[in-house]
């Protein structure tokens, strides 16, 4: 799964492994213990701050760098690695999304998928409601107006917004 391959999202050791992070990001939510965060993330980092309620998948495939903040609702499908910098912040529902599923319906149906990286820079901020789907790169000093839809990589000090996501303008 973390290689990009193909697998079977069911598969009995990768069910364990959701049920255990969802378990964990449940009692997250409902007592703010941020040692809680540790055993879902398998670290801590520096100044983390994450509001209540927060989603994931796994947990473990989510780094995340000093500072970072991320307001309430935020949902991270982590199958791929998700790569957060430091001094990130994320308005109110931004959703990050690693799962790609097949576009031809008869190999949909037939429940298999593969999952692709995220990757956010250092000192970035992501509007509320922000969408980054699967293999996208945001690069450091950018910020991602509210409600874009991230389909594709926004180069450095950038200022970028809308469905899907353009750059409007450079940051020096």
């Amino acid at each position: 799964m973390i290689g990009g391959e193909v697998y079977q999202p069911w598969d009995k050791d990768l069910q364990a492994m959701r049920d255990k992070a969802h378990r964990l990001v449940r009692q997250y939510n409902g007592t703010f213990d941020k040692t809680v965060l540790k055993d879902l993330l398998g670290s801590e980092p520096e100044n983390l701050y994450i509001e209540a309620p927060f989603y994931c998948d796994y947990g473990c495939n989510i780094e995340l760098g000093k500072n970072v903040y991320m307001n309430f609702n935020c949902t991270i499908l982590d199958c791929a690695k998700v790569k957060i910098g430091d001094n990130t912040f994320f308005g109110p529902n931004v959703q990050i999304y690693t799962p790609c599923h097949p576009l031809d319906a008869k190999t949909r149906n037939e429940a298999v998928e593969w999952a692709e990286p995220v990757s956010i820079g250092k000192s970035c901020w992501l509007g509320g409601g922000v969408v980054v789907l699967p293999n996208v790169t945001i690069g450091d000093n950018c910020v991602i107006g509210a409600g874009s839809v991230v389909t594709k990589d926004i180069p450095a000090n950038s200022v970028a917004v809308g469905n899907p996501c353009k750059v409007i303008k450079s940051l020096e």
